[in-house]
């Protein structure tokens, strides 16, 4: 059973399949900020329509991190932006990647090979359309298969 997370916003649930077996550095991350409760309250702060919806900025701002960057994992950079629904991380150029996290809303090919895709939208993709800047993650839950 795939690793999988969920995140608690006031419009709804998104369900997401993280990629754990081919991005484990990337996913490892992920997770434990999440299960450290990192997301929790956090705001989307920077919501593009027809783009994608991002957040994962302890400060809201879109300059802030986990106190930390690590390297990109080649085989997230392998991983394309082929449609809505697509969990990449956001970053501030190589090998600069954090806490902050986006998920599209379609595809997004002159991303590829710049930002790390490690998971996709398997449910909620509707509450992904309808976030708004300022919205909220209440609580992101990792359920491990």
């Amino acid at each position: 059973m795939p690793t999988t997370a969920t995140i608690n916003t006031p419009k709804g649930t998104i369900e997401i399949e993280l990629f754990a077996e081919d991005c484990p550095e990337t996913v490892g991350n992920w997770v434990k900020l999440a299960k450290d409760g990192f997301y929790d309250g956090l705001k989307f702060h920077r919501v593009i329509a027809d783009f994608m919806i991002q957040g994962g900025c302890p400060l809201g701002t879109g300059t802030g991190d986990p106190g930390y960057k690590f390297d990109d994992e080649p085989s997230a950079l392998a991983k394309k932006h082929t449609g809505p629904g697509i969990l990449s991380m956001a970053n501030a150029g190589p090998n600069t990647n954090g806490s902050q996290f986006f998920i599209t809303h379609v595809a997004c090919p002159w991303l590829d090979g710049k930002h790390g895709v490690f998971g996709k939208v398997t449910s909620g993709q509707n509450v992904v359309d309808t976030i708004a800047q300022g919205d909220t993650m209440d609580k992101v839950t990792i359920n491990e298969g």
